[in-house]
C-alpha cells in the first residue's frame, strides 16, 4: 500500500490529505481530514469519448449520518434522495472545477465525495471542494488545477478563514470563495448589507488564505508520484469545409447578431444554418460524411456567434440588442395580481419575466430539515420554478432540477436579509417564483418579484433588495464588463455575477467564471456597476410599490403573541396535550408554545383568537389575595368545600368561612356545580389558597 499523506495549516486549522489508502482503483482518490471531520473524494473520467457535444461531468456529495453517529429518519432508515444542502454542496464542488478542464473535452466524468466523519467544526463542502481538485491534481486525467475552496465569514469586524457552524451565527459576511492562484473562478454567499469594498476585501482575504492548499496539494501530487496527464488533443475540422463554410455564414450570423429581439434572432441563426446546409451539405451523399458535417457545422455555427458577439462588443461598446455595456433594459412591475395569495408582485426586465408569490403561515407550516448539522426548523423558504415555456421549448414538468434549487436558493440569501425579526412577525413566509419569460437572470428577477410580492403581503422587510447580473468579455487586454446580461451573453461571454442588495449594501452574490480566472480590477470594476444598476432597478420597481401595505391579507392568518410564566406552559398544555385540544378544538385556532412561555394565536377570525387568549390567561391567571373571584364547587368534603377560581387551580373554602351563621353540614348550602362569589384571604409558601364566602355577605343584625 502506497499511502500518502501531506498536512497544513488552512486558517485556524490544520488539513491532512491521504491518498493511496482507500479507493485505489478510482483515477484519483484523496481522503480529506480537519480535526473529526472527513471527506473521501474520487475522481474516475472515461476513456472512450463521448458523442455528446458538452463536457459531461457530474458531481456528486454523499451525505452519510452515520459520520455524526445518527440513524436516518423516515421508514427506511437509509439515507434517501441527496437533500437541499448536498445539492447545494455538489454544484459548490461543481463550479470551480469544470473551467478547469480542457475546451473540447467529451470525455465522461465524475466525481463523488463522501462524508464520512463530520462536527461541525470545519465547513465540510470547502473539505469536499479540495478533495476534488486534488484527486484530479494527482489523476492522470487532463485537469489544469489545482483549484481551492475557503469560507470566508466577519465575525466582530474582522475576517476569519473555514469558521464552525457557531461562529458563523454571529457573522455577517458568509461568502465561499473558490480559485486558482492566479485569480478567482467562484464566489457564492450572503451578506448583512455589507459594502462593496468590504466584499472586495473579503474576496481577496479568501485568495490569499487558499494559498497553502495548492502547496499542499502540489505536495501530496509530488510524494505519490506525478502521473503524465492523458493526452489530449481537441478535434479539428478540416479545412476544405471549414473555411468556406465559415466566409459564407459570417455575414449572415453578423446580421443574426444584431437583432434586437429574441426570438427573431434565433430565427435568423436557424435560417443561416439551413442556409449553409443546404449549400455545403445536401450535395454529399456519403451518409457517415453527412451526419459528420452536419455536426460539424453545429459546431461552427456556435464558434462563430461566441466570436463574432465578443468582438462587436469589444470593438463597438454595443451589446447583441443595441445597449452600451452599462445600460439596464427596459422594466415594468406590477403587484396584487392574484387575491387569493397573500401577496403577488411580477417584474418585468426584457424579454425576463418573473411572478414572485408570497404565503404567510404558522409555526405548522414550518419546514423540518434532517441533515448532518441535526434536525433543523426553516421559518423562511422560496421555491424557484423555471418551466420550459418560459424560453420556448418543450420540456417535462415535475421535480426541481440542480439549477433551479440553486438558483432558488440564491435568491432566498438575498431577500432573507430583510425579513422582520420573528418576534415582531411571528410568521412562517414562502416566497415562490414562477418564471414566465428568460432571456438572462431570471434569478434576479426573482427576486425583484419576491421582493414586490413581500410589499403587497405588508411584510414589514428592512428594506427593498434587487438584484443585477453582470457579465465579462476578456480578450487578452480588452475587457468589456456588461451589466444586466442576457441569456446569449451568458452563454458567450466569461462571467456570470450576479450581486443583490439594497441601497445599504449587499445581501448575496454569486459568480462562475469560464476563463482560468479574473483579477480583482475587473471585480471592483463589476461591483461598482452592480452597485449603479441595482439603484436603477430599485428605483424602477418603487415606482410601483416602496413601502409594504398597512395590513395583511384578509386571507392570511392573524397571529396574536402573547407572554405567560414558564412554569405555566405545562398547565396550558394539560395532561396528554388535553387542555390545549380543548382550546382549539372550541375556537379553531392554532396555538404554538414555545418553552419560553412565548405562545402564538393563529386565525382569520379575529373574535376567535381573541376567546383563545381569554381562556389562556385564565388558565395562567394567579389568584391575588384581597381580590373577588366568581369561582365553581368542584368538591364538597366535610371540613369544607374545594372552588375552582380559574381552570384548574381551586382554593379551600372552609366550612366556617361559607357564612356567618353556624352550619353543621356544607351541603346545607352548598353542592357541586354551584356558582358562587369568594374573596382570597390568603396564599401560604405552598401556593394554597384560602377563600371566604361570609367575607362577601352582609353580616346578619344582632338581637336586641
Amino acid at each position: 500500500m502506497n499511502k500518502v499523506t501531506v498536512s497544513g495549516r488552512f486558517g485556524e486549522s490544520t488539513v491532512t490529505l491521504e491518498t493511496g489508502r482507500l479507493a485505489k482503483q478510482a483515477d484519483g482518490s484523496v481522503l480529506v481530514t480537519s480535526g473529526n471531520n472527513m471527506v473521501l473524494v474520487t475522481a474516475v473520467s472515461s476513456k472512450r469519448e463521448s458523442d455528446k457535444d458538452f463536457f459531461p461531468l457530474t458531481v456528486e456529495y454523499q451525505e452519510k449520518f452515520y459520520a455524526t453517529g445518527k440513524i436516518p429518519g423516515g421508514y427506511f432508515k437509509r439515507e434517501g434522495r441527496p437533500t437541499n444542502n448536498a445539492t447545494l454542496t455538489a454544484r459548490l464542488i461543481d463550479r470551480p472545477i469544470r473551467p478547469s478542464f480542457p475546451e473540447g473535452y467529451r470525455y465522461e466524468t465524475q466525481v463523488v465525495a463522501t462524508t464520512l466523519s463530520y462536527d461541525g467544526t470545519f465547513p465540510i463542502d470547502v473539505l469536499a471542494s479540495v478533495g476534488a481538485s486534488a484527486a484530479l491534481h494527482l489523476s492522470d486525467v487532463p485537469f489544469n488545477g489545482p483549484t481551492a475552496s475557503v469560507q470566508v465569514a466577519r465575525i466582530d469586524g474582522k475576517l476569519v478563514a473555514n469558521p464552525s457552524i457557531a461562529d458563523l451565527e454571529r457573522s455577517d459576511l458568509d461568502i465561499i470563495v473558490a480559485g486558482t492562484r492566479n485569480g478567482l473562478l467562484m464566489v457564492e454567499g450572503e451578506t448583512q448589507f455589507v459594502s462593496e469594498a468590504d466584499v472586495l476585501a473579503a474576496l481577496k482575504f479568501g485568495h490569499a488564505a487558499m494559498m497553502p492548499i495548492f502547496d499542499l496539494q502540489d505536495e501530496l501530487r509530488n510524494k505519490f508520484g506525478v502521473k503524465a496527464k492523458r493526452e489530449f488533443v481537441p478535434k479539428t475540422i478540416d479545412a476544405e469545409f471549414d473555411k468556406p463554410v465559415r466566409e459564407f455564414l459570417t455575414p449572415l450570423i453578423t446580421k443574426a447578431l444584431q437583432t434586437r429581439d429574441k426570438g427573431q434572432r434565433y430565427d435568423a441563426y436557424d435560417a443561416a444554418k439551413s442556409a449553409a446546409k443546404e449549400k455545403f451539405i445536401a450535395v454529399i451523399t456519403d451518409d457517415a460524411l453527412k451526419a459528420k458535417r452536419d455536426k460539424e457545422l453545429g459546431s461552427i455555427v456556435e464558434d462563430l456567434k461566441y466570436r463574432i458577439s465578443r468582438d462587436l462588443v469589444l470593438t463597438t461598446k454595443s451589446r447583441i440588442d443595441g445597449r452600451s455595456t452599462t445600460d439596464i433594459r427596459n422594466i415594468w412591475c406590477e403587484v396584487g395580481l392574484l387575491p387569493r395569495a397573500h401577496g403577488s408582485g411580477l417584474f418585468t426586465r426584457g424579454e425576463t419575466q418573473v411572478l414572485g408569490t408570497v404565503t404567510l403561515g404558522t409555526g405548522d407550516d414550518e419546514q423540518m430539515i434532517d441533515d448532518l448539522a441535526g434536525l433543523t426548523k426553516k421559518k423562511f423558504m422560496l421555491h424557484y420554478n423555471f418551466p420550459p415555456f418560459s424560453v420556448g421549448e418543450v420540456g417535462r414538468l415535475g421535480g426541481q432540477s440542480r439549477r433551479e434549487i440553486g438558483h432558488g436558493f440564491l435568491a432566498e440569501r438575498a431577500i432573507k436579509a430583510i425579513l422582520p425579526d420573528f418576534e415582531k412577525f411571528p410568521y412562517t413566509i414562502r416566497i415562490v417564483s414562477e418564471v414566465l419569460e428568460s432571456n438572462g437572470s431570471s434569478s434576479m428577477g426573482t427576486v425583484c418579484s419576491g421582493t414586490l410580492a413581500l410589499l403587497d403581503a405588508g411584510v414589514p422587510i428592512k428594506g427593498n433588495v434587487a438584484g443585477i447580473a453582470m457579465g465579462l468579455i476578456k480578450e487578452g487586454d480588452r475587457v468589456a464588463v456588461l451589466s444586466d446580461i442576457l441569456g446569449d451573453e451568458d452563454h458567450l461571454g466569461d462571467m456570470d455575477f450576479k450581486v443583490a442588495g439594497t441601497r445599504k449594501g449587499v445581501t448575496s452574490l454569486q459568480m462562475d467564471i469560464k476563463i482560468d480566472s479574473i483579477s480583482f480590477e475587473v471585480m471592483e470594476q463589476a461591483l461598482k456597476q452592480a452597485y449603479d444598476g441595482r439603484n436603477h432597478i430599485l428605483n424602477e420597481m418603487e415606482k410601483v410599490m416602496s413601502q409594504p401595505r398597512g395590513e395583511i391579507s384578509q386571507y392570511a392568518p392573524r397571529i396574536e403573541t402573547i407572554k405567560i410564566k414558564p412554569d405555566k406552559v405545562r398547565e396550558v398544555i394539560g395532561a396528554g396535550g388535553k387542555v390545549i385540544k380543548g382550546i382549539i378544538e372550541e375556537t379553531g385556532v392554532k396555538i404554538d408554545i414555545e418553552d419560553d412561555g412565548t405562545i402564538h394565536i393563529a386565525s382569520v377570525d379575529p373574535k376567535a383568537a381573541k376567546r383563545a387568549i381569554e381562556i389562556i390567561n385564565s388558565i395562567c391567571a394567579e389568584a391575588e389575595v384581597g381580590k373577588v373571584y366568581k369561582g365553581k364547587v368542584v368538591k364538597i368534603m366535610d371540613f369544607g368545600a374545594f372552588v375552582e377560581i380559574f381552570p384548574n387551580n381551586s382554593g379551600l373554602l372552609h366550612i366556617s368561612e361559607i357564612a356567618h351563621e353556624r352550619i353543621r353540614n356544607v351541603t346545607d348550602v352548598l353542592n357541586e356545580g354551584d356558582s358562587i362569589d369568594v374573596k382570597v384571604l390568603d396564599i401560604d409558601r405552598s401556593g394554597r389558597i384560602k377563600l371566604s364566602r361570609k367575607a362577601l355577605l352582609e353580616r346578619p343584625a344582632q338581637p336586641n
